[in-house]
């Protein structure tokens, strides 16, 4: 008896063995696989600037900051990016918000982490202040295995940096990794994983250092799963369709943002 406990011990344990190497070697697979398809770039530059709403009403200076999805990468028009769309909202405005001149900018870039959050605040600090910045990030640092804590701190010191600036801040949280078609499962499961981590980081740093947080993974992630149209051709970026639901999430905490005081 003692003898065959030992062959299945030894059986059950070669089999995980071979069932890990297996799964390791379908997961890199899939990295270099990630790694090797063909994503949207940038096609209006690396700063955005224009203006909307009657230039009679009250003016609002709205800065963007972070990675692609702050100079929105995967579409062609500014007024699909999630700037040109939460602008349009604000200017628009609501029966308690009022209409709004709203003067958009991004500095944002490609590919940021939140290592390069530090530039981008020296940026947005130049010339006139912004009275509220939205900084999207996270979706990089996520997908490179940098610690959420680390990556959360350096979030944190933009916003304080920010806010010491006297400028009002909202933070749209790493978006849902587990959404991006561009990455196959298992490892697509994996990396939403990744970003809820990411997200619950950066929730609490941002509020630590005086920002306002949107989960954009949590109130936005059951659409852009349900929805492929809700991504570029890429699977990766936002089509203007998905830029418009993370505009709408984000418009509440902005506008609120908007209205209140240093």
């Amino acid at each position: 008896m003692a003898g065959l406990n030992a062959r299945i011990g030894k059986a059950a344990a070669t089999g995980l063995l071979a069932a890990g190497v297996g799964g390791f070697a379908l997961l890199a697979g899939e990295v270099l696989a990630a790694k090797a398809r063909r994503y949207a770039k940038p096609t209006m530059g690396l700063a955005l600037r224009t203006s909307m709403g009657k230039v009679s009403a009250p003016s609002l200076r709205l800065v963007l900051l972070g990675d692609s999805a702050a100079i929105g990468v995967g579409v062609e028009w500014l007024a699909e990016t999630v700037g040109g769309q939460l602008a349009r909202l604000l200017a628009e405005g609501t029966t308690d918000t009022g209409e709004r001149h709203v003067l958009l900018s991004s500095v944002g870039v490609a590919g940021s982490r939140s290592s390069d959050l530090a530039t981008q605040v020296a940026r947005a600090l130049l010339g006139d202040k912004p009275d509220v910045a939205v900084v999207l990030i996270g979706a990089h640092d996520a997908t490179s295995l940098r610690s959420p804590e680390e990556s959360a701190e350096l979030l944190g010191q933009a916003v304080r940096r920010l806010r010491g600036a006297g400028v009002r801040v909202v933070v749209g949280t790493c978006p849902d990794l587990g959404a991006l078609r561009a990455i196959a499962p298992p490892l697509r499961q994996v990396a939403g994983m990744l970003g809820r981590r990411m997200a619950r980081a950066q929730a609490k740093a941002v509020l630590a250092a005086g920002g306002a947080v949107v989960d954009l993974g949590e109130e936005t992630g059951g659409v852009f799963r349900a929805d492929a149209g809700t991504l570029c051709y890429d699977g990766f970026h936002p089509s203007a369709d998905g830029y418009r639901v993370w505009a709408h999430a984000l418009y509440p905490a902005v506008a609120k943002a908007a209205m209140t005081g240093v």
